[in-house]
């Protein structure tokens, strides 16, 4: 009967063990997972950012050029 139950223990202790591995992998899977996703959706985000700084930094050479051609022209408003 000892030893029954000794062996009993033993199954139920390898059980437990594998069953918290597969769960443990599967959270870390998820953990990984959700990180590679917010690490997209940020990436997206600065890419949006730049190319909006871009876009603004091109606006802005372009205002100075006209600028500058009026000043040399005579066409300026001053």
């Amino acid at each position: 009967m000892k030893k029954l139950f000794v062996t009993f223990a033993a199954l139920a202790l390898i059980v437990s063990v594998s069953s918290c591995r597969e769960t443990t992998k599967e959270s870390a899977q998820e953990t990984l997972g959700k990180a590679a996703e917010d690490t997209e959706n940020n990436l997206e985000e600065a890419g949006d950012a730049i190319e909006n700084a871009a876009e603004k930094t091109g606006d802005a050479i372009e205002n100075a050029a006209q600028d500058v051609e009026d000043e040399i022209e005579g066409n300026d408003d001053n």
